[in-house]
C-alpha cells in the first residue's frame, strides 16, 4: 500500500513550517500615519467610531494579534488600505461640515443595513459590533447637528419661486454640463412619474423619486428585482423649511441625481450608470469619473434589491 511513512509526513510538517515563516517576511507596509484633521464629535460618539471602526477607517490601526501572522495579516492590510480609501476619520475633518455630516449619515445606512461592519471581520472581533443603543447615539448626533432654524416670509416667498420656476422651465440651466463619467443631463425627467420619496435627516433635504416610462411599467408588473435595462429614476432633492407652523415645505433647489439600468455598458458599476447635478446652475458633481465610486461605495450593500434604496410606492422587493 503507497503512502507517506514517519519519516516522509516529519518531512512534509517541516516543509510546511519552513514556508509559514517564510511568508512572515512578505509584509505589505501598512503605516499609520499622523492623524491631520480627525472628526470632531462627542466623548460618547467617539468611543464607538473608535471601538468599532477606527481600526479599518483612520490612521490609528490596531491589529490583534491573529491578524499579524500571514496570511491573515494580507487580508486584514489589504481591508483596513480599502477602508481608509473609502472613509478615513483621521482626515474627514478637512472636508466642509455638511460634507462630513454626509459622510457620517451614509456610514450609519451601512451600519443599518448590515454591510459594516463587514460581517467577517465582526465574527473574528466582536468588539466592532455597533449594537442598537450605540446606533441611536449616532443618529441623535447626527440630528442634533442639523439646524431647526425657523425661516423668514421672504424665504419662503424666494423658494416658492424657484420651485415654480423648476416645475415650468425646461431647464434650470441654459447648457447643462455632462457628468464627469460622460452621462448627459436628462432635462425630461420633470415629466416622469413620481414613484416614491424619502429624505435625509444629516442635511435636512426632502426628495421625490421620478422613474421614466420603463420604471413605471416595471412596476406595474412587479419586474423590479432586477430592474430592466432602460430603467431610470430621478432623485430631486431641496431642502426643507420650517415654517413656524410646523409645517415643512420645500426650500431651496438642492440637486438632482440619477440611476440608469443598462447592465453591460455599466458593468463596472453594479450595472447602473451614475450621475449627479448640484444647485440651481446644475453644477456636475466630481472632480474626475471616479467620483461613481462614492455611489457604489453607498449601493453595493443593496444587492438584494438590485442596488436600489428606496422601495417604489406600490411595488414590492
Amino acid at each position: 500500500m503507497n503512502g507517506f511513512g514517519p519519516g516522509r509526513w516529519k518531512w512534509v510538517a517541516l516543509i510546511l513550517a519552513l514556508g509559514f515563516l517564510g511568508i512572515q517576511f512578505i509584509r505589505p507596509a501598512l503605516p499609520n500615519k499622523p492623524v491631520t484633521a480627525e472628526l470632531q464629535v462627542p466623548p460618547d460618539v467617539k468611543q464607538i467610531l473608535k471601538t468599532s471602526c477606527y481600526n479599518c477607517h483612520s490612521n490609528e490601526t490596531r491589529l490583534s494579534w491573529f491578524d499579524k501572522p500571514a496570511p491573515a495579516y494580507w487580508i486584514v492590510s489589504n481591508h483596513v488600505k480599502e477602508g481608509r480609501k473609502h472613509l478615513n476619520f483621521s482626515e474627514i475633518g478637512s472636508l466642509p461640515l455638511a460634507q462630513q455630516q454626509g459622510v457620517l449619515f451614509e456610514s450609519i445606512s451601512q451600519i443599518e443595513l448590515g454591510a459594516m461592519p463587514l460581517p467577517a471581520y465582526e465574527r473574528l472581533h466582536p468588539e466592532s459590533e455597533i449594537t442598537p443603543q450605540q446606533l441611536t447615539v449616532l443618529k441623535n448626533y447626527l440630528n442634533s447637528a442639523v439646524s431647526n432654524r425657523v425661516v423668514t416670509a421672504e424665504e419662503i416667498g424666494s423658494a416658492d419661486a424657484e420651485y415654480e420656476k423648476w416645475v415650468h422651465s425646461p431647464s434650470l440651466a441654459k447648457e447643462v454640463s455632462p457628468a464627469p463619467n460622460g452621462i448627459g443631463f436628462l432635462p425630461d425627467y420633470k415629466n416622469w412619474r413620481a414613484i416614491s420619496s424619502t429624505e435625509r435627516d444629516d442635511n435636512h433635504t426632502m426628495r421625490v423619486i421620478l422613474g421614466n416610462d420603463i420604471a413605471v411599467n416595471a412596476i406595474a408588473h412587479n419586474q423590479i428585482n432586477p430592474w430592466p435595462d432602460g430603467t431610470a429614476f430621478a432623485k430631486v432633492a431641496w431642502l426643507q423649511q420650517l415654517d413656524g407652523t410646523g409645517a415643512i415645505r420645500t426650500g431651496a433647489f438642492f440637486q438632482v441625481e440619477f440611476m440608469m439600468r443598462d447592465n453591460k455598458k455599466y458593468a463596472d458599476t453594479l450595472g447602473w450608470g451614475f450621475a449627479r447635478w448640484r444647485g440651481a446652475d446644475l453644477k456636475p458633481y466630481g472632480k474626475d469619473a471616479t467620483f461613481t465610486g462614492e455611489c457604489v461605495g453607498c449601493h453595493i450593500a443593496l444587492s438584494k434589491t438590485d442596488y436600489v434604496f428606496t422601495a417604489p410606492i406600490g411595488g414590492q422587493q
